[in-house]
């Protein structure tokens, strides 16, 4: 069993895993960077340790550093979360080769699946379906347009190891092929510079689709076992703001062919831990795979509050060995589940804006409905060196709407004084009747004028 885990990562999805190695009578070990130097999980964690400056780069990216401090901590696993090294395979194997247990798929694995082309054809082979383009990347502006001429404008262009919403780009016509010349080119420059790779694929365009994701856990027997979907439309910029399960648009017909899918997809993958499958919903009620995160995601808890599984401990439990303990049929949905995501934003151009929090008040959550996932406090200094969210809201209802008057309260009761936040922006999509309708898509933002 594993006794000492090492969190590689910042924030509040530190005190997240440190949350449940404490139930799980592991010892934590953190490490933080000269922005995080106050920060109260370094009180919480059995040991800390500095790793440099604050930027990523010299501190949460800094292989090296990490792995001394696995070392010099005996650490016997390493939790990654979500972001900077979550999905390094090089990392993952430094971390074994270390001593220690990656907690999280085969380094392999994670090296194969940088590459979203690897991953279409696998889904394609399985039987998966995935959006009409290509599975290998193209080379010149001439094969782009040939590929749009065979599947329909508009297309997209995306870099094969691009993530986060990043190296994404539309061509709506064939009007200038010096501006999708331009285009091209510089995707390739930005995915050599942020993602070692400049690999350029093609894929038509689902348009205003839902953005439909499935929760999995998968052991070392090949015993796979769906946790639900999620609902993750309400984005902008290709990021995610406000997560719920189970979707309102999702049918159980659906759900069923969705797990179908996973377990297909799982399976032909050999994947072991953790992760999500991502899908398009078109308009036609049509799925289409789109990528895997083979990591935890920032939105779990929903998937935890309606399934009454704690995911980072069947995490910590597949890593050591452990086969799950439970079957499909023992998973229930119960109830509805929605996260908002909090960040240090103008609410209306969504536009980062560091500072300091002077004082904090949170929702009580004492009902058992209401979850707080953070790393704030009182004097708490946001940078511009990380990512702009400061905590997640979670709530839970009997059924939607009753969840949705839950976040509500819940988003009320804040009071955070110091910095601007998109609090004021989640209220008025609880409140907008698109959504509480459930009748919207990746375009939701956009068509409600909210951006």
């Amino acid at each position: 069993m594993i006794k000492k885990v090492l969190i590689a990562n910042r924030g509040e999805i530190v005190n997240r895993v440190i949350r449940t190695c404490k139930k799980m009578n592991i010892q934590t070990v953190v490490v933080y960077s000269d922005a995080d130097k106050d920060a109260t999980y370094i009180a919480d964690a059995d040991e800390a340790y500095y790793i440099g400056p604050s930027a990523p780069v010299k501190s949460y990216l800094n292989k090296e550093c990490i792995i001394d401090v696995i070392k010099k901590s005996g650490a016997d696993a390493v939790h990654p979360g979500y972001g900077f090294l979550s999905e390094s395979a090089g990392f993952a194997k430094d971390v074994a080769d270390a001593g220690a247990i990656w907690i999280g798929p085969k380094p392999e694995f994670l090296e194969d699946i940088e590459s979203k082309c690897f991953c279409r054809q696998i889904a394609e082979k399985a039987g998966v379906p995935i959006t009409p383009g290509t599975t290998k990347p193209v080379g010149s502006v001439k094969e782009i347009y040939e590929i749009a001429s065979d599947v329909g404008l508009p297309v997209l262009l995306k870099l094969d190891k691009g993530g986060g919403g990043k190296g994404i780009e539309k061509i709506n016509s064939f009007e200038s092929e010096e501006q999708t010349e331009s285009i091209f080119l510089n995707m390739k420059k930005i995915g050599e510079m942020a993602f070692a790779s400049g690999d350029v694929y093609v894929e038509k365009a689902v348009l205003n689709p839902r953005h439909i994701e499935i929760q999995f856990i998968s052991d070392h027997t090949g015993n796979v076992v769906c946790l639900g979907e999620r609902e993750c439309s309400i984005q902008r910029r290709y990021q995610k703001m406000l997560e719920e399960s189970p979707s309102p648009v999702v049918t159980e017909q659906d759900r069923e062919k969705l797990y179908d899918y996973t377990r297909k997809l799982v399976k032909a993958m050999n994947y072991t831990g953790a992760g999500t499958i991502e899908m398009l919903r078109a308009g036609n009620g049509e799925y289409y795979f789109m990528e895997i995160n083979a990591r935890l995601q920032v939105e779990h808890p929903v998937s935890e509050f309606v399934t009454g599984v704690d995911i980072v401990e069947q995490q910590i439990k597949i890593a050591a060995g452990e086969p799950i303990d439970f079957k499909q049929e023992d998973i229930c949905i119960k109830g509805h589940a929605i996260e908002c995501r909090v960040n240090a934003e103008d609410p209306v151009t969504f536009t980062p804006m560091p500072g300091t929090i002077s004082k904090v008040t949170f929702p009580d959550t004492t009902s058992g409905k209401v979850r707080i996932e953070h790393a704030i406090c009182d004097g708490y200094k946001i940078t511009p060196y990380y990512d702009s969210m400061i905590f997640k809201l979670i709530t839970w209802g009997e059924d939607r709407n009753a969840c949705v008057d839950n976040m509500k309260t819940a988003l009320n009761q804040f009071e955070i004084e110091g910095v601007n936040t998109t609090i004021a922006t989640d209220l008025k999509i609880l409140e907008n009747q698109s959504f509480l309708s459930g009748k919207f898509s990746t375009s939701f933002l956009k068509d409600e004028k909210f951006i």
